[in-house]
């Protein structure tokens, strides 16, 4: 595909629709919006933003882009890692954006800056040999050292930049450069094996039983990954594979929402599945949790909630915030491709992978995982992200 013309309309599918905010980036939407709460009154979003519909069109590289009109957008990349040692490492790095509160006669201008929108990102490594995880989070105001192009993917939050940088062989190549304080850094080329993934039905993923709770879903659900990584004073250069989504949306949690458990997995056989299951407050599964299959040629089957089941294995205690996460999965569900019920351990490959929310006070797990078949097999990589269990997430964005 040329992006420089490429323009794709989505059409009906069997997806269900989804009431979910959305795993990573709907964890850092939460503390924007959290934080841009505690600042200034926001008017209503639905009465401001627009709002996803569907049959639209997208033109890309434009829709790789930022998207304004919408109050929030993220940016998401997660992956595995390896040297030529055979060292694992798992990756996180995610850029978001919101529309600022509504300045008030009483704002200043700063030359450099704007008002309009707040920038915040997390970059995050496991070095899975020692258990070591590494985290940084930044919130910036729109300026010079943070912000995102509307017209192609490049968004950056100080000297952390994802772009789409494509070559003549090859229009879905992006560039990550990130860092963790001074401890890791990494600058990663990452190349769509796979093409573009839209979720949703009609290219719209809904949220709630309002029409205005939804949004637009992207996904490269397979990329090739190479480039270096610096850790312990050493570089060393890396290969492996990564996962990137990229969502816009003007919606929030649900009120009877408490958080979600959502995954990513990229089998060994060359198929992908994203599951997220929505909580409920009273404990329960909201009926619009879903999972997906990606096949290898990159077509979507969708499962509700009445398809899969998240069935904990332990539970890990975090000594820093004191939540009570799931710490690993039991995956149930059939594969579409042969009618056969599967099971599946989702297994971290470390037990504390948690984001402690020194930014808006919203923690989060966010952890690399193998996947394991009933046989104790790896059949494949993941990533899980758990919110929610510090606090209830609906109660802060009230």
């Amino acid at each position: 595909m040329n992006h420089r013309h490429s323009r794709v309309r989505v059409s009906d599918s069997h997806a269900r629709p989804s009431r979910r905010f959305h795993h990573a980036g709907c964890t850092i939407a939460a503390v924007l919006a959290w934080l841009a709460s505690a600042w200034t009154p926001v008017t209503c979003a639905a009465e401001v933003f627009a709002t996803p519909r569907p049959g639209r069109a997208f033109a890309f590289p434009r829709d790789h882009g930022s998207h304004p009109e919408f109050r929030l957008e993220w940016w998401y990349v997660t992956g595995h890692l390896w040297d030529g040692s055979s060292n694992r490492f798992g990756f996180q790095a995610t850029f978001f954006r919101t529309a600022a509160p509504q300045a008030t006669e009483s704002a200043v201008d700063l030359p450099g800056f704007g008002r309009h929108h707040l920038f915040l990102a997390h970059m995050a490594l496991l070095e899975v040999g020692t258990g070591r995880f590494l985290h940084q989070e930044r919130l910036n105001r729109q300026g010079w050292d943070a912000g995102s192009s509307t017209r192609t993917l490049a968004v950056t939050d100080g000297n952390w930049r994802l772009a789409l940088e494509p070559g003549p062989d090859h229009p879905e190549r992006l560039r990550l450069q990130g860092s963790i304080r001074g401890e890791a850094s990494f600058q990663l080329t990452l190349e769509a094996v796979k093409p573009l993934v839209i979720f949703g039905t009609n290219g719209v993923s809904r949220k709630g039983a309002d029409p205005g709770a939804a949004s637009h879903y992207l996904t490269f659900p397979r990329l090739s990954a190479t480039g270096e990584l610096r850790l312990n004073g050493e570089t060393r250069p890396v290969r492996g594979q990564a996962w990137m989504d990229h969502e816009f949306s003007s919606s929030q949690l649900e009120a009877d929402q408490a958080g979600w458990d959502w995954l990513s997995v990229q089998l060994h056989d060359g198929r992908e599945v994203m599951a997220y299951r929505m909580r409920l407050k009273d404990g329960g599964t909201d009926e619009f949790s879903t999972l997906a299959w990606v096949d290898r040629e990159g077509r979507v089957t969708h499962l509700g909630a009445d398809g899969f089941a998240l069935e904990p294995l332990a539970r890990w205690r975090s000594p820093r915030t004191g939540a009570d996460y799931p710490l690993g999965f039991r995956l149930r569900t059939s594969d579409p491709a042969t009618g056969a019920a599967i099971q599946w351990q989702i297994a971290p490959l470390a037990r504390d992978q948690e984001l402690s929310g020194a930014i808006g006070g919203v923690p989060y797990w966010e952890g690399a995982s193998r996947v394991l078949d009933d046989a104790g097999h790896e059949i494949g990589a993941a990533y899980v992200e758990l919110t929610g269990y510090a606090g209830n997430l609906a109660d802060r964005l009230r």
